[in-house]
């Protein structure tokens, strides 16, 4: 299956400006095929949410948020439920040093207007244009100075780690230890432990809120309530639900609602 935002990205890839984008929308079409630009791209969420799968690692991108996505990186996307995207390819040589790896990107006011004002953008191009060189040029200011939100979920390579993430996966309320995760997987508690953190940079107890995070976002951009959320991932209550995202994001799920989820979509 084709990336699910545009039939014309092939087109947009190789069109001669610094900055080309257009808005798309869309619901859940699945899995999109493993592809890579020739471009620098940024995936603006305007409404919704996505996950972009990276190498060994799977981003979730809330609303007011977007992914850079370096030239030549290899990856997939998938939309959770309907989603509305400002898509920007951006030439290789006006991207700064500060930009070379995949992230996400909290979106400011300033920055937002920038990525619609492209996105939006239907007048000619006339190479040179001293105007549009600027706009770009604060644009790619405004992304190196975006703050970056801890979204991205490892996937270790071990395959003793990769049985045990397979199975929190796909039933996340399990709340097993690591030595009773050892005994299903052949390997010590300790072993366990310096795998984690040789293959994700995380403890195994991080990890697990970094999934339950993802988990909770998709389900919270489709209007699943915080009470649902923490029973189906095996809290002993919702307050413990709260304090564990407020750890990991700062703030309450409430708060991040409606902040992040109140995008209006009557917005351009």
């Amino acid at each position: 299956m084709r990336e699910p935002f545009s039939d014309k990205q092939d087109y947009l890839d190789h069109v001669a400006r610094p900055i080309v984008g257009q808005k798309v929308e869309f619901a859940s079409t699945g899995e999109g095929d493993v592809h890579a630009h020739r471009k620098d791209q940024l995936l603006y969420v305007i409404e919704g949410l996505i996950t972009v799968e990276v190498g060994q690692g799977v981003w979730t991108v809330p609303p007011r948020c977007a992914i850079w996505i370096p030239a030549g990186i290899e990856h997939s996307a998938r939309p959770v439920g309907r989603v509305s995207i400002g898509n920007l390819y951006i030439e290789k040589d006006v991207s700064r040093e500060g930009l070379l790896d995949c992230g996400i990107l909290f979106v400011q006011p300033l920055l937002r207007e920038l990525v619609l004002r492209f996105v939006n953008d239907t007048q000619s191009y006339t190479p040179g244009d001293e105007r549009e060189m600027r706009l770009a040029a604060v644009l790619l200011d405004e992304l190196e100075m975006a703050p970056l939100e801890p979204l991205r979920l490892p996937i270790p390579s071990d395959p003793r780690l990769k049985r045990l993430v397979d199975t929190l996966m796909a039933e996340p309320s399990i709340r097993l230890s690591l030595e009773e995760w050892g005994a299903r997987v052949g390997a010590s508690h300790r072993t366990l432990t310096r795998l984690f953190q040789r293959d994700t940079g995380m403890s195994f107890g991080q990890w697990r809120q970094q999934w339950h995070v993802s988990l909770a976002l998709q389900r919270l951009s489709v209007g699943e309530s915080v009470t649902n959320i923490a029973v189906d991932l095996g809290y002993e209550s919702v307050s413990a639900f709260i304090a564990m995202f407020r750890r990991m994001l700062g703030t309450t799920p409430a708060r991040y609602l409606s902040t992040a989820f109140a995008e209006p979509r009557n917005q351009p």
